[in-house]
């Protein structure tokens, strides 16, 4: 029996490191979505006027009979708080609101083009693993001077801009050796730059998180003993150490699809890729006010679930939770 009751409370300490971290996550997308709401009101001009001015494609003066259609169909008349409200109680549904433009639900307007971004999302996140695996594996304990072009390369590669670094990719590959196309489109061969414009920096930052961690198991007796079984220096590389120095990179991932997301706003405007990066370009430029808030709104629902779901990865996977 006393060997039994460990368990039961390793797990109620993780249930309720879970529950916490649930929490966080939604006062966190509270807070997002408070700040978005309350962005539009800040703005100058009367928002009857712009969605008026919007839609008819003419900045002007609007009277008052002009925009009581408007005034009704958004509730713009109503108390702030209860605007609030109604605002809160549509995310929780999944009501964005409709279009000033376009006169759609932001949704619609929103899902078109959200497969595009999260494809290439998820295609620079796994290259980034790739890169950053391949090089921490060629580079980590080699001796200080591999190190230290190593741990130099992370520091340039995490420091690149993207806008820079797509340009640079888009004029070598595209425009002057011709191996991709210059314009992205929606074929597999026009991810490969924007996916790498994302990639290289995320892999900076995952490499300089997970060097020192990968030195440091190198040091460890189960590395000597793995050695001592004949197995060779890539294997225990990959199979051993890789696997105790890999937990920086994994909380990392939750903050990469933010990364990815928010970066693909200007790698989607470079390489004229379709996704919600130039469809928030777009409203933007339009002042169109509930497809911003609604693809500001949504990246954050994205970054605090993917968050949520990592720190719950690093519970399971942490193996200081087995032996406490």
């Amino acid at each position: 029996m006393s060997q039994a009751t460990p368990r039961p409370s390793r797990l109620r300490g993780v249930i309720r490191q879970i529950l916490k971290q649930v929490g966080n996550s939604l006062i966190v997308l509270w807070g997002a979505a408070t700040v978005a709401f309350f962005a539009q009101l800040l703005l100058p001009g009367d928002r009857a006027t712009v969605i008026l001015n919007i839609r008819a494609g003419q900045p002007q003066q609007r009277t008052a009979d002009e925009l009581a259609p408007i005034v009704n169909e958004f509730g713009l008349d109503r108390p702030v708080w209860v605007q609030y409200l109604d605002y809160l109680r549509g995310l929780v549904v999944g009501d964005f609101g409709t279009s000033y433009q376009q006169f759609r639900p932001v949704t619609a307007v929103i899902g078109e083009q959200l497969g595009a971004t999260l494809i290439l999302s998820v295609v620079a996140i796994a290259i980034a693993w790739v890169l950053m695996v391949v090089w921490i594996t060629l580079t980590a304990g080699r001796g200080p001077r591999v190190g230290a072009v190593g741990t130099g390369v992370d520091v340039v590669a995490a420091g690149l801009p993207h806008y820079w670094l797509g340009i640079i990719l888009l004029l070598v590959f595209a425009l002057g050796l011709r191996w991709f196309p210059v314009i992205g489109g929606s074929e597999p061969i026009g991810l490969v730059l924007p996916a790498l414009t994302l990639a290289i920096p995320l892999a900076g930052f995952m490499s300089q998180a997970t060097r020192t961690e990968f030195e440091r198991a190198l040091d460890q007796p189960f590395v000597v003993t793995a050695r001592m079984r004949g197995l060779s220096d890539l294997r225990v590389r990959l199979t051993h150490v890789l696997r105790h120095a890999v937990l920086p990179a994994v909380t990392l991932s939750g903050w990469a699809l933010g990364a990815t997301l928010s970066g693909a706003v200007v790698v989607e405007t470079i390489f004229s890729r379709p996704g919600i990066g130039s469809v928030l370009v777009k409203a933007v430029d339009a002042h169109d006010l509930p497809v911003v808030v609604g693809i500001v709104t949504l990246v954050a629902v994205f970054y605090v679930l993917v968050n949520l779901l990592v720190d719950i990865a690093y519970l399971i996977l942490d193996p200081r939770l087995k032996t406490s």
